[in-house]
């Protein structure tokens, strides 16, 4: 059962989906392993993303590459949560035949939201659409449960789940350093120093080791370790 999302436009009834920066909405649901409640993740980064249908193609791949790269996440601190408008014994359904055919067992819960209380609160639907089916929708929660992150890919393409980790990694590390992220950046290469606002600063920041120009600084940091934050 979803709890109150609230923010509802009054002149169509409908509640917008969240953006960057926004808290995730929470919800309270089954899933394949018991009972979970978004804010339970809160001192966690959390991956949430929806898949179109069980036993499909595109999304048994993905799911393949979720359970591969799980060791991964939970050592960067995260959790992975996904969601669909199956239902949960389809959704155990699935996961029995993912380990039965592939040999992969699915280590992260599976949500079920027939409903679709959870989808249309995320934008996962169209609230016009005749189709129940959501998009291949990630949200990146960071541990005080506000999105850092949205990715829409449609039904017919797969996600890359090393790129989905790539991000999560580079949030942390810009979080910890305060400098952002490079283009392709991996764990461990150099990252960029924040922009000078001032004339001084610009000038110094121009004659410091590294720098291409005053807003330009690439500057090496020690390997970044996930912050756990207390609930």
């Amino acid at each position: 059962m979803m709890n109150s999302v609230g923010n509802a436009d009054h002149t169509t009834g409908l509640t917008p989906p969240p953006l960057l920066h926004d808290h995730a909405p929470d919800f309270v649901t089954r899933t394949t392993m018991g009972e979970r409640q978004l804010s339970s993740y809160r001192g966690r980064w959390l991956v949430f993303f929806s898949h179109p249908a069980d036993f499909t193609p595109v999304c048994t791949s993905e799911f393949i590459a979720f359970a591969k790269a799980y060791p991964q996440f939970q050592a960067a601190g995260c959790d992975l949560l996904a969601l669909s408008v199956d239902s949960l014994f389809s959704h155990l359904a699935w996961a029995r035949n993912i380990q039965q055919q592939f040999g992969i067992e699915i280590p992260f819960p599976i949500a079920e939201d027939a409903g679709l209380q959870i989808a249309r609160a995320y934008g996962m639907v169209h609230p016009a659409a005749n189709s129940s089916a959501t998009v291949r929708a990630t949200f990146v929660i960071d541990p005080l449960g506000v999105i850092r992150a949205i990715t829409w890919y449609p039904m017919t393409t797969g996600r890359s789940i090393d790129e989905l980790l790539r991000l999560v990694l580079a949030l942390q590390a810009s979080d910890e350093h305060d400098a952002s992220t490079p283009e392709n950046w991996h764990p461990g290469e150099p990252m960029l120093e924040t922009v000078a606002a001032t004339y001084a600063g610009a000038n110094a920041m121009a004659n410091q080791e590294g720098a291409a120009d005053w807003y330009y600084h690439a500057k090496v940091y020690k390997a970044n370790t996930p912050k756990v934050i207390k609930k």
